[in-house]
């Protein structure tokens, strides 16, 4: 039972009263230790109102301790709860801590990402120039290209984009001279999506700027130019002694000279197309990007300025000479490219950790059992009652022998949708919100995922985890009228059964699985639960090997081992470059683009990576629709019912033409909607065009039995695909293929074929009898029930 508006505010003690009468609960909230944030170099803060929170890590065991770091406007009661076995009841829910009331204290975020070069240029010069390529992914506004100055100081250089496409160039003489003022080209020297090389020069007389090998502005400038003690920022401005004004777009081949450069020598260095650095003489600084990972820029002159990229930026985008229209199915190889060039993309909404400080942290108790769990916050505004969430993962402590069940949270999934991780709550434990994800707060503060691009229009490659994480809210829904969810809250469905059923689990999460894919030989029966769709290379190794093994998986997901995923080192950024499939972030002609930073090898579709899900799980997607629709929703029709799963050891008293896994007609949960997977030899069976050159059809390998076959009315819409990802139309009302597998190659696999599976567990004794059913042949039986 839910509680009441009353009961809720009067166990959230946020009134001022309950604030002053609770000192010692909110000492709790200090750390013990310093953790300290990440450290940035001066750049312009960004204060976004409201209550937002995040755990430092995923997951977490018994005697680990666990940081949270929390802004908030207002006074908030924080408790931890390991979520309990009704999955929208909180009642139900275990408090394992309570830190009582703590102060309002709002910590900002600094977004945008540039290069900062901490050694700038000193003494006086008597010629200049800087030099670059770029490609704007805007030009509505002011934004730095290459810089070292401030905007209160009378000395420094500046190169920067303004409003309408025009160039600036400023340069700085402590205040002396004449000339030394920002000069500005006219509107529409540079356009968006367009590479341009850009050269600003200065030689003691005129200052000038070349774009694409022609001139496009001249200024008397005579005196001595003075660069000053402030750092080099590269795709920023400088304000205040702090970073400014990133740049949208991306850069190559960044260099700084100590002379100006002849006209014939800039129509070279165009001609070029960023692919030939300039050479030493006379040059102050060059980076040529061709790190394509990390955070450290080398500079390659003598004075060696190395720089720092901020914010991480977006590697391995290729340069000026690069055509990124690279076909879908070959062997490009990147590094047998010898046109593609480096460059780095920047984006002013880059934000992949808040660096806040920490603000509470706990030790996960020795006796917690493994499951969900939340930080949970309570406030008050406008009598209206608020709940925020920061989900984590407890695992199994490690000294205790392994579980026979491991339940696979899809975690990365809930980080792919993360679209508004500043976004605007709704009062109550409800929450709604679809790719989008829900209303950012004002001010407009980072909003991007695998769903939704940057503000400037730059597709998203990469996400942090140092962010507050709503999209996996164990309350959140992707559909209203049906109530329906495919996140955290989908997950839930099948940790609240086996927690109802007996059944003894550990919880972990997608990293936990990408950091150690041998601890899935520890366990009986892996359970692959939820909207699974989102795998590493490691991932998938670890459940081959699995697998060959004899291991016994269990799919209760939709979607399943559809795009390929990396993790950076420190496992704070998770990398996914899709293309080829609805939900894409790269067009087709920016295919070239596909390739991973954190490992260089090709993104996208896990299938045209080289690593099929097919392979290991026996299906593929079909397709999905409207989550908010009852009609496009639909049961199991049960067709092998011989076979021992239908049976034994409990009877479900199914048989052939039986609709089972829903709630009954036109109500939810139905099993069958969203997203579903079926066979290679469905897709092929509803494929209406030959297959496209240079790609190969697979066949379904050897030992699938079809045990039900899934209703999707497509009559009511919905969105289906054949094996290349081609839109077809299904005749028939063909949804996600219930099957069981003896791989030839090892191991047995029973599949749903749909992230509603666990969705419908409470609806249908039958499915549920049936899933018992399928753990007892896998060799795990409830805690009583004889082997």
């Amino acid at each position: 039972m839910k509680p009441t508006r009353r009961v809720f505010l009067q166990r959230s003690l946020v009134a001022s009263g309950a604030l002053a009468a609770a000192p010692s609960l909110i000492a709790q909230s200090l750390p013990r230790a310093r953790v300290r944030p990440t450290t940035l170099p001066p750049h312009q803060p960004h204060h976004v109102p409201g209550v937002h929170a995040y755990a430092d890590a995923e997951s977490v065991r018994p005697g680990e301790d666990l940081v949270f770091r929390i802004s908030t406007e207002v006074p908030v009661r924080a408790t931890v709860c390991r979520l309990g076995t009704a999955v929208d009841d909180p009642d139900q829910d275990e408090v394992l801590h309570d830190f009582g009331i703590l102060p309002a204290r709002l910590q900002p975020i600094h977004p945008g990402s540039y290069v900062h070069v901490a050694r700038g240029l000193s003494g006086r010069l008597d010629a200049f120039a800087a030099e670059l390529w770029v490609r704007p992914w805007r030009v509505d506004r002011s934004m730095g290209l290459i810089s070292q100055h401030d905007a209160a100081a009378a000395d420094g250089f500046a190169l920067a984009i303004g409003p309408d496409g025009t160039l600036g160039f400023q340069l700085g003489n402590g205040g002396s001279g004449t000339g030394f003022s920002t000069h500005r080209t006219a509107s529409g020297t540079v356009t968006r999506g367009r590479w341009h090389h850009v050269v600003a020069r200065w030689d003691g007389r005129r200052k000038e700027i070349w774009v694409d090998g022609k001139p496009v502005g001249s200024w008397p400038c005579e005196g001595s130019f003075r660069p000053g003690s402030h750092p080099i920022r590269i795709g920023a401005l400088g304000e205040s002694g702090r970073a400014t004004q990133t740049l949208d777009g991306d850069i190559a081949m960044v260099a700084l000279h100590r002379i100006a450069p002849v006209d014939e020598l800039i129509r070279k260095r165009h001609s070029g197309n960023g692919l030939i650095p300039p050479g030493p003489e006379g040059l102050l600084g060059l980076w040529a990007l061709s790190e394509e990972s990390g955070d450290r820029l080398a500079d390659r002159s003598r004075f060696r300025r190395h720089g720092r990229v901020i914010n991480h930026g977006t590697w391995m985008i290729g340069g000026p000479s690069f055509d990124a229209s690279v076909p879908r199915f070959g062997d490009y190889d990147p590094d047998r490219d010898p046109q593609r060039g480096h460059g780095l993309r920047l984006a002013s909404d880059d934000l992949y950790d808040c660096g806040w400080e920490p603000t509470l942290r706990w030790r996960v108790p020795a006796s917690a059992r493994s499951g969900m769990a939340v930080l949970r916050l309570q406030w008050e505004r406008e009598g209206a009652a608020y709940v925020q969430h920061a989900t984590f993962v407890i695992r199994r402590p490690v000294r205790r022998a392994p579980a026979p069940v491991l339940l696979l949270a899809a975690t990365h999934t809930w980080r792919a949708y993360n679209a508004a991780p500043f976004g605007r709550r709704r009062p109550g434990y409800r929450q709604l919100a679809g790719t989008d994800g829900l209303p950012n707060e004002a001010g407009d503060p980072p909003a991007f995922s695998f769903y939704r691009g940057h503000a400037a229009g730059q597709g998203t490659y990469q996400m942090g985890t140092r962010v507050p994480w709503p999209a996996a809210d164990p309350y959140l829904r992707y559909g209203d009228a049906t109530e329906y969810s495919h996140l955290a809250r989908a997950d839930r469905f099948t940790q609240a059964w086996l927690e109802r059923e007996g059944y003894d689990y550990e919880m972990v999460t997608d990293l936990d699985l990408h950091r150690d894919p041998g601890s899935l030989r520890r366990h009986r029966i892996l359970i692959i639960n939820g909207h699974s769709e989102y795998w590493s290379i490691e991932m998938f190794r670890g459940l081959d090997e699995y697998l060959g093994s004899g291991g016994r998986v269990v799919v209760l997901s939709g979607n399943t081992l559809f795009w390929r995923v990396s993790w950076d080192p420190a496992g704070t950024v998770l990398e996914c470059r899709k293309v080829d499939a609805p939900g894409d972030q790269l067009k087709p002609e920016q295919r070239g683009e596909a390739w991973h930073s954190h490992d260089l090898l090709r993104g996208g579709l896990l299938r045209e990576c080289g690593f099929p899900g097919w392979k290991l799980i026996g299906l593929e997607t079909l397709g999905w629709n409207n989550q908010g629709n009852v009609r496009n929703f639909g049961p199991w029709i049960a067709e092998a019912t011989d076979h021992p799963v239908f049976r034994s050891p409990e009877p479900t008293g199914l048989q052939p033409g039986d609709r089972f896994g829903w709630a009954g007609e036109g109500r939810v949960p139905m099993a069958n909607g969203h997203e579903f997977d079926v066979r290679l030899s469905t897709l092929a069976a509803l494929a209406t065009q030959p297959v496209p050159e240079g790609a190969v059809m697979p066949s379904d390998p050897p030992g699938i039995q079809r045990l039900a076959n899934g209703v999707i009315p497509w009559q009511h819409g919905g969105a289906a695909f054949d094996y290349f990802f081609r839109p077809i139309r299904p005749d028939n009302e063909q949804g996600g293929e219930m099957i069981w597998w003896e791989r030839p190659e090892g191991g047995t696999v029973f599949h749903a074929g749909t992230i509603g599976a666990g969705w419908a567990l409470e609806a249908d004794p039958r499915w549920a009898a049936l899933l018992r059913n399928v753990l007892h042949h896998f060799g795990v039986e409830r805690p009583g029930v004889a082997a």
